[in-house]
């Protein structure tokens, strides 16, 4: 066999996403479930605000769906990171799941009996946001127990890469059924499939083992209270980097998150219809194609400035987006924000969840929980009623610009978070002045 015949196989394989968590049974079975239950989420994820907009006309209302959405991940978030460092995280999981449930039948119910009403939906997205709040950081904090420590960053990819698959086909099918149907019919039949499709979530978290809590390192059992959460910020107060990370995170979401103004720009620039799928599914879409070949990702080393310059990237392509007039630009552009993104989230997840040690990781996970899905509807918030005072194009346009310089303010400024570079071996070597956590699986806290 030549040399070009042996070198081709690995050259894949560098680029090429990396699959060996789904060796590992119990994560294989997490993220089955996960992926089929993303899936349904994304048919409530475009009917809802859908739904709202037709009732009131006003993307404000739509924008509003984001406050609804991150007032209980504020106040609930970082206690359900609390406890799930005090609880075992296969029952806080079971438990968020079926909440999220209940949410969910309550949509379809509202949506059967054309209730109309949109303080109800608000409620009822309210009552998701918890479920998220209590399960996320569970469920995120499992996979540094699921996987050895060297697989987290390619298990991290596998579970953004799938989201992001789900996030495509999700969405596409529900414009289908919007472009179908009377509006009548297609919300319905979109929380309906939602939750049949949430049951597998609901079958991955009572087939997981038993994921009880490591013990107090002051001997003493674990608490999920006030002080629980007051020693998860002192944690994260020692580490800068992480600091940073979240806060670049927050400028993306906040400034240049477009989603709330879908519904709008579907219906004036391109008729409605099955176009509301295609803007809700390209962000997606890149995220998805970047996951596929992601293989590099893990082996960056300038983690830091690769950061930056991804959140760097999806604003100025949000920016471009929101000029274009033509509905297959605006998805092409949307597309590249979506690579970027990937590329941002794998990132920092794999920053936060490698060196944490097992105890605090439920707490981390709660502080990005607040930040992750908060920061989209902080900005769904922030587009809905710049939408509402400027126009849609102002509110898209000038978020996207607004998050590329504040980024590269935040790296000039804070000049640790671009000097960055994940610790080699076992050894950690930290950048000046960031106090950075043990890595995942040494010591006493693997």
């Amino acid at each position: 066999m030549t040399r070009e015949a042996d070198s081709r196989p690995r050259e894949q394989r560098r680029w090429a996403i990396d699959l060996r968590p789904l060796r590992v049974v119990a994560y294989r079975r997490l993220w089955i479930g996960n992926a089929i239950a993303m899936f349904g989420f994304q048919f409530t994820a475009v009917a809802v605000p859908v739904e709202m907009y037709a009732l009131t006309g006003d993307s404000f209302w739509v924008g509003l769906l984001g406050v609804a959405a991150f007032v209980p991940l504020l106040v609930f978030g970082l206690w359900g990171g609390a406890v799930a460092d005090a609880l075992d995280r296969r029952r806080v999981l079971l438990g968020g799941a079926l909440l999220l449930w209940l949410s969910v039948l309550g949509l379809l119910a509202q949506a059967v009996l054309d209730i109309g009403s949109p303080v109800l939906l608000l409620s009822l997205v309210a009552l998701s946001s918890v479920s998220f709040a209590i399960a996320g950081p569970a469920r995120a904090a499992l996979v540094g127990r699921l996987v050895p420590a060297e697989l987290v960053p390619a298990a991290t990819t596998l579970n953004f890469t799938t989201a992001m698959a789900t996030s495509v086909l999700g969405p596409l099918a529900a414009g289908l059924i919007l472009a179908v149907w009377r509006l009548d019919v297609a919300l319905p039949v979109a929380y309906a499939v939602d939750a049949t499709l949430l049951a597998a979530l609901v079958w991955a978290a009572l087939r997981l083992p038993a994921m009880p809590p490591d013990p107090d390192p002051d001997g003493g059992p674990r608490q999920a209270g006030l002080r629980s959460v007051v020693d998860g910020f002192r944690y994260l107060a020692g580490s800068p980097v992480l600091l940073l990370s979240f806060g670049i995170d927050l400028i993306a979401m906040v400034f240049a998150f477009p989603r709330a103004l879908f519904p709008e720009v579907a219906a004036e620039r391109f008729g409605g219809g099955a176009a509301v799928g295609w803007l809700y599914s390209s962000i997606a879409i890149g995220s998805l194609l970047a996951g596929l070949v992601s293989g590099w990702i893990g082996r960056v080393r300038r983690q830091g400035l690769v950061l930056v310059l991804a959140v760097v990237g999806w604003g100025l392509a949000v920016a471009l987006a929101g000029l274009a007039r033509q509905l297959w630009l605006v998805v092409a552009l949307l597309v590249l924000a979506g690579a970027a993104d990937l590329v941002s989230s794998v990132v920092r997840q794999s920053m936060l969840i490698i060196y944490a040690p097992d105890r605090m990781r439920g707490r981390l996970q709660g502080v990005n929980t607040v930040v992750v899905a908060g920061g989209p509807r902080l900005g769904d918030l922030r587009a809905g009623t710049m939408a509402a005072g400027f126009g849609s194009g102002v509110a898209w346009v000038g978020g996207g610009l607004a998050a590329a310089v504040l980024a590269v303010l935040l790296a000039v400024a804070f000049p640790a978070l671009t000097r960055y570079r994940p610790p080699i071996g076992s050894s950690p070597e930290a950048d000046p002045g960031d106090r950075r956590p043990q890595r995942a699986g040494s010591g006493s806290e693997g």
